[in-house]
């Protein structure tokens, strides 16, 4: 059961993102940033008001790097796919359970993004949760 509604194509295009953004942290990274991406569609919060399909989280103006830059327009593979297909149907990894924010900073991961508070990190990239009074959705169940 999927937790977000979710076509053929909105599963290549989250597979497409998986891929850009996180190839190089392995099956894990690509799994946390389909958690992030996911959780956005579910939010309804901060930054991520409106936004209700995978398309829209994808081609929010600014959100990703990989689709600024040109690296999303690799092709997703059948092992992103199966990755997207997981994180749709409500798989969920710490540190990015309940993410709405990551990035690959320079150095040490900041305490706050977005004034939202430090997760953890996994490999090169840091994880920020909104708190339950500033994003209920994302605590909730599916």
């Amino acid at each position: 059961m999927s937790v977000v509604k979710a076509t053929s194509a909105d599963i290549n295009l989250l597979a497409r993102l998986l891929r850009a953004e996180a190839e190089g942290e392995g099956i894990k990274g690509m799994l946390l940033v389909g958690n992030v991406g996911i959780n956005r569609v579910r939010a309804n919060c901060s930054d991520f008001k409106g936004i209700r399909t995978i398309q829209e989280m994808i081609f929010q103006p600014h959100a990703f790097e990989a689709v600024t830059h040109g690296y999303f327009y690799q092709a997703a593979r059948e092992k992103e796919k199966r990755l997207a297909r997981r994180v749709i149907n409500g798989e969920r990894f710490w540190p990015a359970k309940f993410s709405l924010w990551y990035f690959r900073p320079p150095g040490d991961c900041p305490p706050q993004w977005y004034n939202q508070p430090f997760v953890a990190r996994y490999k090169l990239h840091c994880f920020y949760e909104p708190t339950a009074e500033t994003c209920e959705n994302i605590y909730n169940t599916f």
